[in-house]
């Protein structure tokens, strides 16, 4: 097998160390590695596979020789995603900065692997909740068409990056200690308020619209019916970050055109690839952000019919938002590719 020529842009940021440990785990055939990040960041020294690396600063002449280009998000992939691609690169963007184009597949590889065809260079990564939903929307909709979803996350603090686990964990310490909490991070470092995280949940995750829905929550709305290839879904989604520090939660509630019984939907979801349902009232099991973190699957438990309309089923769905949500979704697109001889 050919060894790859990888490039990670942001490899110093809790994305990039996650793609560093997939690639290890994963065994990933790359040939040689370039970590790449800002200029703040450039000069870090990482060990990796006994091999120590020197993240370089990125600029538009990083990507020469580089077969695939990782990168874990931000605004530099407005400016350095094009130049990846005139390299030679495809470039796989963590960003939601080509989400919505419509010249550049949105992809989870379990859902729309055939998208990946239809790249110019660029494959998009789905918003972390995004990726988590429909992970359990797909094998719902292969039943039966969906017509409606209703959708509340309960996402980790991780979402808003190192700097937002960081708060989360010295306002628990300075509670503890009856001492005055400071915020300056959440719900986002740029806004001009900022709450307390701390036994709080906070429900705005990015900028509001002028709908009045957040930026996260028209992130998953508009996603999710790219992806799907169904622009007649209905759906509506409110997201709130919660102090957690890893692996997003999502309720949603999912109205069929036809009936889908609660055995029909656990089968479905259980020999999906990459789902799995922990289901047991019983004994007390279902999904939750403590379990799924750190691992590969998206967890769906709390399957029950809604019983105030017709055709409906009420979730329960955790996923790690950095593995599957992030990091995992986009090595599996650039696995896919390599596996199909596409690059």
């Amino acid at each position: 097998m050919k060894n790859y020529r990888v490039a990670i842009l942001g490899a110093t940021g809790a994305v990039g160390q996650e793609f560093l440990n997939l690639i290890e785990e994963r065994k990933f055939p790359f040939g040689e590695l370039k970590l790449l990040a800002s200029k703040r960041s450039a000069g870090t020294k990482i060990d990796f596979m006994g091999k120590t690396y020197t993240v370089e600063e990125a600029t538009e002449d990083s990507f020469k020789d580089i077969d695939i280009a990782l990168f874990a998000g931000g605004s530099a992939s407005k400016t350095f995603a094009p130049a990846a691609v005139k390299a030679g690169a495809v470039v796989i963007d963590n960003s939601s900065t080509f989400r919505m184009d419509k010249d550049v597949p949105l992809v989870v590889p379990e859902v729309n692997p055939d998208a990946i065809k239809r790249h110019k260079g660029i494959i998009a990564n789905p918003n972390c909740s995004t990726i988590i939903m429909v992970m359990a929307l797909k094998p719902l909709y292969d039943l039966k068409k969906i017509k409606r979803v209703v959708v509340s996350t309960y996402q980790a603090v991780s979402g808003g990056g190192k700097e937002a686990m960081a708060e989360l964990e010295e306002q628990v310490a300075d509670i503890s200690a009856g001492k005055e909490v400071t915020p300056k991070i959440l719900p986002g470092a740029s806004l001009p308020k900022h709450y307390q995280i701390a036994f709080n949940l906070i429900p705005q995750i990015d900028v509001f619209k002028d709908n009045l829905y957040t930026k996260e929550e028209m992130k998953m709305i508009d996603e999710t019916k790219k992806i799907m290839e169904d622009d007649g879904m209905k759906i509506t989604a409110t997201t709130i970050r919660v102090p957690v520090y890893r692996s997003h939660a999502e309720s949603v509630n999912v109205e069929f055109e036809g009936e889908v019984t609660v055995e029909e939907a656990k089968k479905a979801i259980a020999s999906f690839k990459g789902a799995k349902v922990v289901d047991d009232p019983d004994e007390m099991l279902y999904p939750m952000p403590l379990f799924t973190s750190g691992k590969d699957d998206v967890e769906v438990g709390r399957i029950r019919k809604d019983e105030s309309i017709e055709h409906g089923l009420n979730l329960w769905v955790c996923g790690d938002q950095i593995r599957k949500g992030a990091a995992l979704n986009a090595l599996q697109i650039a696995e896919y590719m390599i596996e199909n001889n596409m690059i």
